[in-house]
């Protein structure tokens, strides 16, 4: 089974790029997305309905054309949810979580902290709401895999200039010693499961065309319960897929 994640910076942009293309090239089984910047209703229908596909999404209702997700998957899902039941986050359309036969999958796009000292709170507080979310699903016997855009490169060898930006959200040390926290309450990074490499990247700044240089910040991830990691047999990263500010990532079970 194959997985892939990728923040599309909105969906109906890269739809003008060859994504519905692109999917089935891919054939992944499931498809996750972040910043999809889009509900339902202003979707066409071929994009709505692929054809081998469920879709399911997640949008905003704080502000149109802002956040959202979404899950394209080949097996319907035993059950979907649109959040944690607390409402200032479930509202901006942040999270899907689909339970399958023998695993559930969380989709999350996770707030960006540089807005303000605000959003950096807001964004550690959703860091928690997810993280107890998740324990008490892994404390009732489920495997999790989880997915998304954390909007945090955890070490330093997960982005170019670690140097000139600990003072910038994103490689905060609060936020990266919220992503050791989670990684002791008992989940791993699937990409350094199989890879300890550098200059592997998930995202690029547009503006300074940064891209083209691999000036690059690993921010989107794929995390697994460690009962479940041994499922995993492959975790990689697809750098030359275009059509976002971001790059998919994926693995495969």
């Amino acid at each position: 089974m194959k997985i892939l994640s990728w923040n599309v910076n909105g969906i109906r942009a890269v739809q003008k790029k060859g994504f519905i293309d692109w999917i089935k090239k891919e054939n992944p089984d499931i498809l996750c997305l972040q910043e999809t910047k889009a509900s339902p209703e202003q979707l066409s229908t071929d994009l709505l309905n692929i054809d081998g596909y469920t879709s399911y999404f997640s949008s905003s209702i704080v502000k149109k054309g802002y956040s959202g997700v979404a899950i394209y998957t080949k097996t319907v899902p035993e059950t979907v949810l649109s959040g944690y039941g607390i409402p200032k986050f479930d509202d901006e359309g942040r999270i899907i979580i689909a339970k399958y036969k023998g695993f559930t999958l969380i989709n999350n796009y996770y707030p960006n902290g540089k807005a303000s000292a605000e959003r950096l709170q807001y964004k550690m507080d959703f860091y928690d709401a997810f993280l107890d979310y998740a324990d008490k699903l892994k404390e009732q016997g489920e495997n999790l895999l989880i997915c998304g855009d954390f909007n945090t490169a955890h070490k330093e060898i997960d982005l170019a200039r670690p140097k000139d930006n600990v003072d910038v959200s994103g490689f905060l040390p609060m936020e990266r010693e919220w992503m050791d926290k989670f990684i002791a309450h008992g989940y791993k990074d699937t990409f350094r499961m199989f890879s300890d490499a550098a200059e592997q990247y998930t995202w690029w700044h547009q503006v300074t065309r940064s891209r083209e240089r691999n000036i690059g910040w690993r921010i989107d991830y794929f995390f697994v319960n460690d009962g479940y990691a041994n499922k995993i047999k492959k975790a990689f990263i697809l750098p030359d897929v275009m059509g976002s500010d971001h790059c998919p990532v994926g693995i495969e079970l």
